[in-house]
């Protein structure tokens, strides 16, 4: 298992900067590698919904499934993400600040098959491709562009 974790100011309330993110809908807008995110429960955005995404990847695209395992608006969201080559767990945590928001994440990585192999090399790469895409909505949304929920 491997941790990752980081975070970044963002100069936008605290509340949009929550409901933004809550909405995995919107992460193809600020996340690179996804392609594509679809909210596949019913009712409002809390504990127990889901969405499935596919990521972008070489040989093949790669589905994930993202499940709330905790939501406490504007403050906290806990997941767990499902993928074919690993599973994380983890929380992102929203504080507000005198300048708008610090957003932290926190991952727990648990690489499956040969994937266990490959991360002491992979894992650092995540790490990094993690902290550019909260950076990516950071400008997104320090930009003024549209927020969509």
């Amino acid at each position: 298992m491997a941790h990752i974790e980081g975070e970044v100011l963002i100069r936008r309330p605290v509340e949009e900067v929550f409901d933004f993110v809550a909405d995995n809908r919107n992460e193809p807008t600020y996340n690179r590698n996804m392609a594509v995110s679809k909210k596949t429960t019913d009712g409002p955005i809390g504990v127990g919904t889901r969405f499935r995404a596919t990521m972008r990847s070489r040989p093949r695209p790669l589905q994930m499934e993202v499940t709330y395992t905790g939501f406490d608006r504007p403050h906290q969201i806990a997941s767990n993400t499902r993928m074919s080559a690993a599973d994380f767990s983890g929380t992102l945590t929203f504080t507000p600040t005198p300048a708008g928001t610090r957003l932290r994440w926190s991952w727990e990585a648990r690489p499956k098959g040969v994937m266990r192999l490959l991360a002491p090399v992979l894992i650092p790469i995540g790490a990094r491709q993690e902290r550019q895409m909260w950076i990516n909505l950071r400008d997104h949304l320090e930009a003024g562009k549209p927020v969509a929920s």
